[in-house]
């Protein structure tokens, strides 16, 4: 069922996905209603399913994994889908799985520490997984944006 939002409901939104960890108090005084709105608001939308969470951003670079790349796999059949993703998904270095139409079957976002690194899980890792036909891969040189969906 679609959650319909009101005006209050997107204005809580906005500043908490400026800041995640801004306190519920902080975003009552700033909108001008009390903390318990914010808190049965909040809790509506994560009961709906509009919020499913917040997280903890950490920046990969920091970590040293310095190259982002994303990766079109491509699959001998369609029916290899879930046995192929059962298996990435056990790969550290992916942070995205996306099933896709067009060129790719499978569209992967991953973090590796430098080219050794990603041509290893390309090649010893990726690859060899049964129905894995092949893969093409594109390195990001620079994200321009990050963000959630804008709030209409």
């Amino acid at each position: 069922m679609k959650h319909v939002l009101d005006e209050l409901d997107k204005r809580i939104l906005s500043l908490l996905m400026e800041n995640a960890s801004k306190p519920y108090t902080d975003v009552s005084k700033e909108l001008d209603v009390s903390g318990g709105t914010i808190h049965v608001r909040m809790k509506k939308l994560m009961d709906s399913g509009v919020v499913m969470g917040s997280r903890l951003v950490i920046d990969p670079v920091k970590l040293g994994y310095t190259i982002c790349a994303f990766l079109g796999i491509y699959l001998e059949k369609g029916s290899k889908y879930r046995e192929v993703v059962a298996v990435l998904k056990t790969f550290p270095e992916i942070v995205e799985l996306h099933y896709t139409t067009g060129e790719y079957s499978i569209f992967a976002k991953v973090f590796c520490r430098d080219t050794e690194h990603l041509r290893d899980l390309l090649n010893d890792q990726i690859q060899p997984i049964n129905g894995v036909e092949r893969t093409e891969t594109f390195i990001s040189l620079e994200r321009s944006v990050d963000r959630e969906i804008q709030l209409p």
